[in-house]
């Protein structure tokens, strides 16, 4: 499958965008700190996003980017496509010409793999993304209280051992 560093930012920029939209247009260069991807190509990336009505762009002070739909609206489909990235795991791009000029033995194959992986795709929400980092977000919040609880258990036996 090709789905190369276009299309995997993309959907990343979109996921931190959804997570932050709430407090007001999320910048760009607020996106390329948090998630370690160039501010030029997050450019290109939302410029493309923008044309197909994915996000909305705020200008002047205090702009950046908000969604332009629902997030339980937008699936990782439409974000690999909106950013033209091919989902093929076909060596011929889908030409059948995997051999010169015929098509090879195991076309189908591929071509039916590209076709439950975007239906998969198109299957997952960026609603769906935000809750789930949301969840992992909490259980390390709650995994740390549950380590502070224990360091600080351990402290205090340590100085009442001390103490006697």
């Amino acid at each position: 499958m090709r789905l190369t560093t276009k299309g995997r930012f993309a959907v990343t920029a979109m996921l931190d965008l959804a997570m932050r939209e709430g407090g007001g247009p999320v910048t760009l260069a607020g996106i390329s700190e948090r998630q370690s991807i160039s501010l030029s190509y997050l450019e290109q990336l939302f410029g493309k996003l923008r044309r197909t009505e994915l996000v909305d762009s705020v200008r002047g002070p205090g702009g950046g980017y908000t969604l332009a739909k629902q997030i339980c609206d937008i699936s990782v489909a439409d974000i690999i496509v909106a950013v033209d990235e091919p989902v093929d795991a076909t060596q011929c791009g889908g030409r059948e010409n995997c051999r010169g000029s015929q098509r090879c033995m195991t076309h189908d194959l591929w071509t039916n793999l590209n076709v439950t992986i975007f239906d998969y795709l198109s299957k997952v929400s960026l609603a769906s993304l935000v809750e789930e980092q949301h969840t992992k977000e909490q259980q390390t919040k709650e995994s740390s209280v549950v380590q502070d609880k224990r360091d600080s258990c351990s402290s205090s036996r340590a100085a009442a051992s001390s103490a006697l």
